[in-house]
This record gives structure tokens, sequence and C-alpha cells, in this order.
């Protein structure tokens, strides 16, 4: 595989720390073995669906977790040690899925259906980073000086 090297932009770029994080972390080796298979879906501007099939798997067995901005979903079947099976072709393996969230994605809420584990996303733009139009007025504009203090520009 080939390497990039990242140095330059992170010599150019202030504050995109996480941005640098989730590209390196993209560039590793995907180690997943593809289990549970999951679809990603646009509902609607800033409200995502992401669908894992966990047939099997009961709410008791599921467990998601979000930090710094990553949402984990575990599955942990339990073995049935009563049960003998003369075939056994049903995969009721553990396993650990990881997706990473832009900034501002928050979970609203997860639910469990024929199989199917369902996460709700939903993209809360705070109002400081909406656009907004800034009116070009008259002689309204202050200035600070070396010493803190503030003065009206002529």
């Amino acid at each position: 595989m080939a390497t990039i090297d990242l140095t330059p932009l992170y010599r150019s770029t202030i504050g995109f720390d996480r941005m640098a994080s989730i590209l390196d972390a993209a560039m590793r080796a995907d180690t997943s073995n593809g289990y549970p298979p999951y679809n990603i879906e646009v509902l609607e501007e800033n409200r995502y669906q992401i669908s894992l099939a966990v047939a099997g798997f009961e709410e008791s067995e599921l467990e998601l977790e979000v930090e710094r901005g990553v949402l984990t979903v575990r599955g942990r079947k339990a073995e049935d040690e009563e049960k003998r099976y003369l075939h056994k072709g049903i995969a009721f393996r553990s396993f650990e899925r990881k997706f990473n969230l832009a900034d501002h994605v928050q979970v609203e809420g997860a639910a469990l259906k024929n199989g199917l584990l369902v996460v709700e996303l939903l993209k809360v733009i705070p109002e400081q980073m909406k656009p907004r139009r800034i009116p070009i007025g008259g002689n309204t504009l202050r200035t600070i000086d070396g010493d803190g203090d503030q003065s009206k520009a002529a």
C-alpha cells in the first residue's frame, strides 16, 4: 500500500486536529470483517440513519456508545451450552463496529425491529456556525488599542 505524507497539511492548518486523526485512521488498513452488514441513509438534509443487520441478537445483548465523535456498536451473544447442534450455520458471533461522526452530529436514538438495529442521527448546527448576513453600516466600528481601551473609529 502506498504511504502518503500528510506533514505539509499539518503545518499549514490550525485547529483541524480531529480531521487529521480521521484521515490517519482512514489511511490505515481496514481490519473489519464486514460483520454485521449495514446501510447508511440520508433521510433529510441533516438527518441520517444507520441500519445494522443483527438478526438473532436481543436488546440486552447490544450496546451503543458515543465517545469523542465515534459511535461504537457492540454485540455480545452468550453461548448456549445446553443446546446440541447437528449443524450450526447461523453466525451469532460477537462484533464491534465503529462509525466516525462529523462535528455536531448527535445520536437521537436507536431501535431494534425485525432483526435490524436502526440508529437515528441528527446534525445540529450551532447558531454561530450558520450563515448570517452582515449589514454594512455607518461609523459604528469600534477599534481596540494596545491598552484594551475601546474607541470609535472615524
